[in-house]
């Protein structure tokens, strides 16, 4: 994305070089608790990045042909190299061409053009860099100017990794985030067998209500003990309510509930959820508006997070108001919304953020973490929330070469649109460079209490 005008060029400058703090994405803590070198080119770039094999199965290519576990476990990773550089034009137009232009030119010094001519060339490239001790993820760590990277974790997770990286003489900081989606959401095909990993774990009888809470309380207070600041929970639909009786209502879920009565009771628990953040202090994060695993034979074969994730309409109004009525003039409790519905961005979350005091607007999400996605995402929240009330901005990614390209996306993309602020005369340069600085980094902490 380049930058003409000279305003924004200013201001991109400014930020360029600070710190990443990055406050929700996927990678594995696994990486830095070992530092073990990134096995191959494909395992880096392709195989766990849903944004690549989806555009590729858009066209044709079968996951099983990269790599993508467990069908593809056996696939040789240069035919998955291959089959990906054989491709590469597919992806022109799209930030993922941005994204992984930048990892191959400035993370990794690739001279080569990447293209089907080419893929063995830039393999071995690739492959000769991460043998240097330099390209081992906390080097990498420490290159990037990553202040914080806080992965995503099941709530039944031991957390071994994150205690390996505290333990550890190094100074990089990797925090757990809590995510009790298979725990709260009856539907989630994981949710009875969870349930019952979580008596085991925590020695509580969750066979009733009561125990079932005190056992997430503690699994919330063992992952604040390891760094946690934030918890994570998705949903399709919002829909939040408190139940008038709820341990029938749990009572039904262990035992075949209608979709109606599985709804019901997540509603109930994202409540649940707040109120215990008002307690302990974690930010609560709410991604809404995407249908999960709508091809069906893929999950079948390949399981979740395969690519067939569509966005879905969201009335974050209706849908918010059990729990913003409930807890959402609570001092302390902190939540921050992320929406793949962009119609909802001038009409409810902008006024809602810009009211309840407990409410911070995530940055652009997923399919819309794009030059122009960016652009609209300011175009309609700033007017009417302003600023202070965003989460900054976060990378959200699996594939950890790409951090620092996503941010400098985002970082061009802000001092893109600060420069057009000033043209239109709404503040001055300075107002611009502060607010910068904020959209760069400072919300991000501030969001996430980092």
């Amino acid at each position: 994305m380049e930058l003409t005008d000279p305003t924004a060029r200013h201001l991109y400058e400014t930020i360029r070089d600070l710190p990443i703090v990055s406050p929700h994405g996927h990678c594995d803590p696994k990486w830095f608790a070992t530092d073990e070198p990134f096995s191959d080119p494909a395992e880096l770039l392709v195989v766990p990045d849903h944004y690549v094999f989806r555009m590729l199965y858009s066209q044709g290519v079968p996951l099983e042909d990269l790599g993508v576990p467990p069908a593809g476990d056996d696939t040789d990773r240069r035919d998955v190299f291959r089959t990906f550089a054989h491709n590469w034009h597919l992806f022109l137009g799209t930030p993922s061409r941005l994204w992984i232009e930048y990892v191959l030119t400035q993370t990794l010094g690739v001279e080569t053009p990447l293209g089907p001519e080419t893929a063995d060339k830039v393999y071995d490239e690739i492959a000769e860099k991460l043998a240097d001790s330099a390209f081992r993820p906390r080097a990498l760590f420490g290159r990037f100017k990553i202040e914080a990277l806080a992965t995503t974790d099941n709530a039944l997770d031991d957390l071994s990794h994150h205690q390996t990286i505290a333990k550890s003489d190094w100074e990089g900081r990797v925090i757990p985030t809590f995510r009790p989606d298979a725990l709260i959401d009856p539907q989630h095909v994981d949710f009875k067998d969870s349930i019952e990993n979580l008596a085991l774990l925590t020695h509580r009888d969750t066979t009733n209500y009561s125990g079932y809470l005190a056992a997430l309380r503690m699994r919330r207070a063992l992952f604040k003990q390891n760094g946690a600041t934030a918890t994570d929970h998705a949903i399709d639909i919002v829909q939040t309510a408190i139940l008038a009786d709820p341990e029938a209502a749990f009572q039904r879920v262990l035992n075949a509930p209608s979709e109606a009565q599985a709804r019901a009771f997540h509603g109930h628990m994202l409540i649940v959820m707040a109120e215990m953040s008002v307690e302990d202090g974690l930010v609560m994060q709410l991604h809404a508006g995407s249908r999960r695993n709508t091809n069906t034979h893929l999950f079948k074969i390949f399981g979740a997070d395969k690519g067939s994730d569509i966005p879905t309409a969201t009335s974050w109004v209706d849908g918010l108001a059990g729990l913003l009525n409930h807890v959402g003039n609570e001092p302390g409790f902190r939540l921050i919304l992320f929406t793949l519905d962009e119609s909802t961005y001038a009409r409810e979350l902008a006024p809602m953020a810009g009211h309840w005091p407990c409410l911070r607007i995530g940055p652009p999400w997923w399919f819309h973490d794009s030059p122009a996605g960016i652009a609209r995402y300011f175009d309609q929240v700033i007017e009417t929330a302003g600023y202070w009330n965003l989460a900054g901005f976060n990378d959200d990614t699996r594939a950890f070469l790409s951090i620092p390209a996503r941010h400098d996306l985002w970082r061009r993309a802000v001092a893109e649109h600060l420069s057009g602020q000033i043209r239109r005369g709404y503040f001055d340069r300075r107002n611009a460079e502060e607010i910068a600085i904020l959209l760069a980094v400072d919300l991000a902490r501030e969001a996430y209490r980092l």
